[in-house]
């Protein structure tokens, strides 16, 4: 690999913006690849390294890089203009797309990105039920806002701020329990009856990927009910990808209020949060519920997103999509098996990811035993021979339509030829 071009950006990064990277999820030792470009189900760095992508800028891309739909949509749209701070006909479109397919979704107010989404979400449920507590799952990420910028860590009891500057005062009233245990969630609502909601993944997946046990959420819905408290999914990374109604269509759940981004975007900058038209009703200007932003419903990003929703709503591609993950999961399962390396691939729909050394995970606990160590080691070889991964092992490996078999077939080799170099 030629990587002179990557490591001399990196480091000219490193001296104008913290850490050369824009997030810190994108990081790793001894630099971050700097990418040129993107096509279908590959990506090229500025040195010409080609590689399958299996980050997919985390999760927005479910049709690929340059997709020439999308690319059509939004050149179509930059003709016509990128951003007017007035309604526009694709951000109507967007709405009514939305509107008509997810199902808690009876009204949708637009925003820029999922950290907004989940913020005026949250903000909303306050508003509407007039108490003050939110629960969120340990492991559950919902963007960097105060509210639930939280320590991961089992127990129901109030959270820990995650990061510097973040006040305990802001974080009060924002209690922790764990994903997959209904029954502690409603001690805690025994307990404190000033819970205006939960904010949870129906499916986590900044945790890697762990799935709901049999009837969790259906439970977590009678309870919050019961108990007058709001149920929020937060469908930012599943909106859209487990299924046309997103994962609560494929589950049968349906929330109080839902939050989303990556594929409503297209590829460009989107985030929605919609649900129950009592509870929208809130939102201003009708209601005393404040919500804003400039680039909110921007056209650009509205016509990409739509453009990509009307995509996968084909016939058979979302079947399609899920058949040939499952196929790459399970041969590279089998090989994981087969070289006695301890770990799992856990894995729905689009989505996997691969844990060292656990058998299972099953909430944000579990995930926290994996081997790091050992997935740092799997991503450096990978990496170096031409497999892009998240560089983050508590991160998601996402599938699109883009990737065909000469990438599935390359993901696997690369695969077990890490395990068969792994010293037992």
């Amino acid at each position: 690999m030629r990587l002179s071009n990557s490591e001399s950006e990196a480091g000219q990064l490193r001296r104008i913006t913290p850490g050369g990277v824009s997030s810190p999820v994108r990081a790793f030792k001894p630099f971050p690849l700097v990418i040129d470009s993107g096509q279908g189900c590959r990506i090229t760095d500025i040195d010409g390294n080609d590689y399958v992508d299996l980050c997919m800028a985390y999760g927005p891309l479910i049709v690929g890089h340059s997709c020439p739909r999308v690319a059509k949509a939004v050149r179509d749209q930059t003709k016509k203009g990128s951003v007017f701070g007035a309604p526009s006909h694709p951000e109507t479109k967007l709405l009514e797309k939305i509107t008509s397919t997810v199902p808690s979704a009876e009204m949708c107010r637009m925003a820029v990105s999922g950290t907004e989404a989940t913020m005026h979400a949250v903000r909303l449920a306050r508003g509407y039920t007039k108490k003050n507590g939110i629960v969120k799952l340990n492991g559950g990420f919902h963007g960097a806002h105060n509210t639930v910028l939280v320590a991961a860590g089992s127990g129901s009891v109030n959270g820990t701020p995650s990061s510097l500057g973040v006040p305990e005062d802001d974080v009060r009233n924002t209690y922790l329990v764990e994903y997959n245990d209904a029954g502690m969630f409603e001690s805690l609502l025994d307990r404190n009856e000033d819970i205006a909601g939960i904010i949870m993944e129906p499916v986590m997946g900044n945790v890697g990927v762990v799935t709901p046990k049999k009837g969790y959420l259906a439970e977590m819905r009678k309870i919050t009910k019961e108990h007058g408290a709001l149920l929020i999914f937060d469908e930012v990374i599943t909106g859209f990808r487990l299924s046309a109604g997103s994962a609560q269509g494929r589950f049968g759940v349906t929330p109080d209020l839902t939050t989303m981004g990556k594929i409503i975007g297209g590829g460009y900058p989107a985030g929605a949060f919609m649900g129950k038209r009592e509870i929208m009703e809130m939102v201003a200007p009708n209601g005393p519920v404040y919500a804003a932003g400039t680039f909110a419903g921007n056209p650009v990003s509205a016509a990409a997103g739509l453009e990509t929703i009307d995509i996968m709503a084909e016939k058979g591609r979302y079947d399609s999509l899920e058949k040939k993950t499952q196929t790459l999961v399970a041969r590279m399962r089998d090989a994981l098996e087969d070289s006695g390396v301890r770990g799992c691939i856990q894995s729905i729909a689009s989505m996997f990811s691969i844990y060292f050394g656990v058998d299972e995970v099953t909430n944000g606990s579990d995930a926290q035993k994996a081997d790091r160590d050992m997935f740092a080691e799997m991503f450096d070889y990978m990496l170096h021979h031409g497999v892009y991964l998240p560089p983050g092992p508590m991160e998601v490996e996402f599938m699109s339509a883009a990737h065909d078999e000469e990438a599935c077939e390359k993901i696997a080799k690369t695969f077990e030829g890490f395990l068969k170099q792994v010293k037992k």
